[in-house]
């Protein structure tokens, strides 16, 4: 039989609030539904719900920019206070021009304003911003821990964000938080279908659920911040934290 790959998203997942219990919401919501997961199912979370719960908003009022961030803002046309914060959760600011800032969280992501962003979020009392989960790969093993305890199996989680991609246009969903599984496929070793050694193939098994999921979570008005994933076989490697798709800087050709 040809294998099947497929991603269901939860529907009805209300809005959510900081301190909400999202594992009790989402598990809810996909028994609501009529969903039964399985043992090798797995679970793929929006990260702007995560940093929701988590409590990641803040009121751009509440935030004094530094020179630093006054001085970049004026040369990218930003708003020095959100410049204040993309600075604030970054270890290094990559590259920048007018109206672009690409950054390295401190979580080793490169992205653009180090992922912070005013969509999907309310506005009614001032203007707010919605930052990553502090620790991504920690929330990614809390939902992992929580879910296989509730459904008596394992449960692997990926927590996933749209990014942009150097020399393409466009986003595409990325694995920012993992547990549970290894995020990388090491086929090393293995043959292709004409005895070739696979000498340096690496799918990016974590990266390629994060971009089949948003393309079922949406980037609208969707509302289904979860999706699970059934029929994906995963690596026999241990389960690592999305840190290990990290290129190392010292591989970095471009920096």
């Amino acid at each position: 039989m040809a294998p099947v790959l497929t991603l269901t998203a939860v529907q009805q997942i209300p809005r959510v609030s900081p301190g909400d219990d999202l594992v009790h919401l989402v598990i809810s919501a996909t028994a609501n539904q009529g969903l039964a997961p399985e043992p090798g199912d797995i679970l793929v979370m929006a990260q702007k719900v995560v940093s929701k719960v988590e409590d990641r908003l803040v009121a751009l009022a509440a935030v004094s920019p530094s020179t630093a961030a006054i001085d970049l803002a004026a040369q990218t046309g930003k708003d020095p206070r959100l410049v204040e914060l993309i600075m604030s959760e970054s270890t290094a600011i990559v590259r920048s021009r007018p109206g672009l800032i690409i950054a390295e969280h401190r979580c080793g992501h490169v992205l653009a304003n180090a992922g912070i962003d005013a969509s999907n979020i309310a506005q009614s009392d001032g203007e707010h911003v919605l930052l990553w989960p502090a620790d991504p790969d920690a929330s990614a093993a809390e939902l992992h821990q929580r879910c296989t305890q509730a459904y008596g199996f394992a449960v692997p989680v990926i927590i996933n964000d749209s990014m942009g991609r150097a020399w393409r246009m466009g986003t595409t969903g990325h694995a920012i938080g993992v547990a549970g599984l290894d995020p990388l496929w090491n086929q090393v070793g293995e043959q292709d279908l004409y005895g070739n050694e696979l000498r340096v193939t690496e799918p990016a098994t974590a990266d390629g659920l994060a971009a089949a999921a948003a393309l079922v979570q949406g980037e609208a008005a969707e509302g289904t911040p979860a999706v699970w994933v059934r029929g994906c076989p995963l690596s026999s490697g241990g389960a690592r934290s999305s840190r290990a798709l990290l290129r190392p800087h010292s591989a970095d050709l471009f920096r």
